[in-house]
C-alpha cells in the first residue's frame, strides 16, 4: 500500500514509499485513512523519527476492521484518529484509546484537523479554571493556537490572540477573541494564562505581563528563537502568588478528548477551521505552505 515515510534530506520531510500492510493486533482495529492532518512540529522535527517509518499522527476515515477483542467501533463506523502513530497511509492498524468516533454532520475532513492540535489545547485549558480570567494565546493564527482561542472562549476566558502579522488575524474575532494582536512591545494588560506556542523573544515579554499566580503553559517552539529572560531588579522576582511556567509533553490517549472535541464541532460550538484543503500528492506543497506561515489554521489532505 502506498504511504508517506519519514524522509531525511534535502527533498522534503516525508516521501511516498510502497509499504507492508499493516497487521493490526487483537486490540487494534484497521482503518481505512480518507484524509491526514498535518502538524508543524512533526514536519519540522523530522529527524527525531527514523527514516523510512510511516509518518503522521492525525487522520481520519472508516474502520474496515473491527477489534479482534471486541473493543473500540464496530467495522463501518467513521472515525477520527488523534496521536496514533503511522497514520498517513491507505490504512492503519490503531488502538481504540487513540481513536474518536465521528458524529453525523461532521465532515471528515474537519475531524481529521483535530487530532494532536485540538487535544493540546483543551488539555492544556484544563489545568485551572480560565473562567472570566485573562488568557493570552500566542500563535493564535495556527494549528493549536485557534483551537486555544475558541475553548478558552467557552470556557468564559477573556482572550487575548497573539499572531504573527495581522493577516493571521482573521476569524479570531468571530470564533471568541476579545482582543488580537500582532506585537505584545504595547500590550500592558496582565494576564492570568498563557498558552504559548511560538517561544523565543515573545515568551519573555509573557513572563512580564503575567499576573501574581498566573502561568504560562509551553507547547510549542515555532519561532526556532531561544528565550534570554532579563537579568535586574524584579525581572524574575516578585510579591504574592509565584508565578509558574509549565512544559508539556502528554502523549497518553486520546480518545475521550477527541470524542468530546467532536461533539463540539457536530454542536456548532468548535469550528476545525481547514485553512487548506487538498490530495496527498500535494503534500510537499501543502509542507512548504505550512513552513511558510501562510496557512490560517489547519491543513488537511485527502487521500486519493
Amino acid at each position: 500500500m502506498r504511504a508517506l515515510v519519514v524522509h531525511h534530506g534535502g527533498n522534503g520531510p516525508v516521501r511516498f514509499a510502497d509499504v507492508d500492510e499493516p497487521k493490526p493486533s487483537a486490540d487494534e482495529a484497521l482503518v481505512e485513512i480518507r484524509y491526514i492532518g498535518l502538524n508543524f512540529g512533526e514536519l519540522k522535527y523530522v529527524d527525531e523519527w527514523p527514516a523510512g517509518a510511516v509518518h503522521g499522527h492525525d487522520a481520519a476515515g472508516v474502520v474496515v476492521r473491527a477489534a479482534a477483542d471486541g473493543s473500540g467501533p464496530a467495522e463501518g463506523t467513521r472515525v477520527a484518529v488523534g496521536m496514533a502513530q503511522g497514520a498517513w497511509a491507505e490504512r492503519a492498524a490503531v488502538s481504540p484509546l487513540s481513536l474518536g468516533t465521528v458524529p453525523e454532520g461532521v465532515e471528515l475532513a474537519d475531524a481529521a484537523a483535530l487530532g494532536i492540535a485540538g487535544v493540546t489545547a483543551l488539555r492544556v485549558l484544563r489545568k485551572r479554571s480560565v473562567l472570566a480570567r485573562e488568557v493570552l494565546i500566542t500563535g493564535a493564527g495556527g494549528g493549536v493556537g485557534h483551537f486555544a482561542v475558541q475553548l478558552a472562549a467557552l470556557a468564559g476566558a477573556r482572550v487575548t490572540a497573539l499572531v504573527g502579522s495581522p493577516d493571521r488575524a482573521a476569524g479570531l474575532r468571530e470564533h471568541g477573541a476579545a482582543h488580537v494582536v500582532s506585537d505584545l512591545a504595547d500590550v500592558e494588560d496582565r494576564f492570568d494564562f498563557v498558552l504559548d506556542t511560538v517561544g523565543g523573544p515573545g515568551l519573555a515579554r509573557a513572563w512580564s505581563l503575567l499576573a501574581e499566580g498566573g502561568a504560562i503553559h509551553l507547547v510549542g517552539q515555532a519561532s526556532g528563537l531561544s528565550t534570554t529572560f532579563p537579568v535586574g531588579p524584579g525581572s524574575l522576582f516578585g510579591f504574592g502568588e509565584p508565578r509558574t511556567l509549565h512544559t508539556y509533553g502528554d502523549m497518553s490517549p486520546t480518545s475521550k478528548e477527541m470524542t468530546e472535541l467532536l461533539g463540539l464541532v457536530a454542536a456548532g460550538r468548535l469550528s476545525a477551521r481547514v485553512g487548506l484543503q487538498g490530495d496527498w500528492n500535494e503534500v510537499d506543497e501543502a509542507v512548504g505552505a505550512l513552513f511558510a506561515r501562510k496557512v490560517h489554521g489547519k491543513i488537511v489532505l485527502k487521500v486519493s
